[in-house]
């Protein structure tokens, strides 16, 4: 999940979701401020449909509903680095509600204090009245020093939150991260194909758009030259693929084997199937050499298939057409773009 929100509104959004979490049970961990911070974003609607389907029955969600929540509506982070990143979380929260307590201790203290000193102001006694206004400015020092204490503490915690989000959108991100071409793998596919499908479509533009992409004859390649050259094709197609699709609003994915996956937002059929072109283009002008040799291994090529999705139809189905194209393309010779029949 991408986080753009400005500095000025990701600090309301951590009142907003420190004031939630405080009405529900689960602990305030990086999982529980996750869940309620894109909740109360509006960043994702299958998470906020299934919350508030949950709050009719639980109306205090426990730690295992938000649990659950996180790892089917926002990502899985490793053990270890959830484990590190709930610990430095946990600090920062004890920090923060030590400063609070210490706070409110000398608002009370203070309150008590203004008490006695209206006492003093209707008693007779000169004396007693000059101790009491000195002690009550010594207590009204103490809660301003408190006060500034607490704004630099809930300063410094925003900023620790912010690190700690950013630490987690990395881990999030390299689960994501096809490791051998750099590109998203099929989990990160399916999560951002999950997004794209359930935000509403901007006005009344082109739908979105879809290629498939399969490297042509990628099993001989294996076969004649060995898995560490078909690694290196893959990971060649990886970087064709970022130097192409420069939109950052595109997709890019591996989507198993040899291969691809490029997802067009809005963008409708004509564009996917251009880009499918240039990708194709720039394939096939691709010369893989040797490793630290200038000998050409051979060139690659690939096969394409492009589909606009179609009102209420499932990344499944969607990806299926585009799929049967890319297969019309194999049958046609290869090295070329389908795009799917509108049916």
């Amino acid at each position: 999940m991408e986080y753009p929100e400005s500095r000025e509104k990701s600090a309301e959004l951590l009142r907003q979701v420190v004031a939630l979490m405080s009405q529900h049970d689960a602990p305030f961990n990086p999982i529980t401020y996750t869940v309620w911070y894109e909740y109360a974003a509006g960043l994702n609607a299958r998470l906020r449909d299934a919350m508030e389907g949950f709050m009719v029955s639980e109306p205090r969600l426990g730690q295992g509903t938000i649990e659950r929540l996180y790892r089917e509506h926002v990502a899985s982070v490793d053990d270890k680095t959830m484990d590190r990143i709930s610990r430095d979380f946990q600090q920062v929260m004890t920090n923060m509600v030590h400063h609070v307590t210490r706070t409110g201790d000398q608002a009370g203290a203070f309150d008590a204090e203004l008490t006695g000193l209206h006492t003093a102001l209707h008693g007779q006694d000169t004396d007693a009245l000059r101790a009491r206004l000195q002690q009550t400015l010594q207590r009204s020092q103490a809660m301003r020093d408190a006060t500034t204490e607490l704004k630099v503490q809930v300063e410094a915690s925003r900023a620790e939150i912010e690190r700690l989000r950013a630490d987690l959108d990395r881990a999030r991100e390299e689960v994501f991260i096809d490791s051998l071409t750099k590109v998203l793998n099929r989990k990160g596919l399916d999560h951002r194909l999950g997004q794209i499908l359930t935000q509403a479509r901007v006005g009344q533009g082109p739908t979105h758009g879809l290629v498939m992409l399969d490297i042509d004859h990628f099993k001989q390649i294996n076969d004649r030259h060995g898995h560490l050259v078909g690694d290196q094709v893959l990971a060649a197609m990886g970087e064709v693929l970022r130097q192409v699709v420069t939109d950052p609003t595109h997709v890019v994915a591996r989507y198993g084997g040899e291969e691809f996956a490029i997802v067009l937002p809005n963008a409708g059929l004509e564009a996917a199937a251009a880009l499918a072109e240039k990708v194709c283009r720039t394939t096939r002008a691709m010369k893989l050499r040797k490793r630290n040799a200038h000998d050409v291994v051979l060139s690659v090529t690939v096969s394409a298939g492009a589909a606009a999705h179609h009102p209420g139809e499932s990344a499944q189905d969607w990806m299926a057409r585009a799929d049967a194209a890319l297969y019309r393309s194999k049958q046609a010779g290869r090295d070329r773009v389908t795009v799917a029949e509108v049916s």
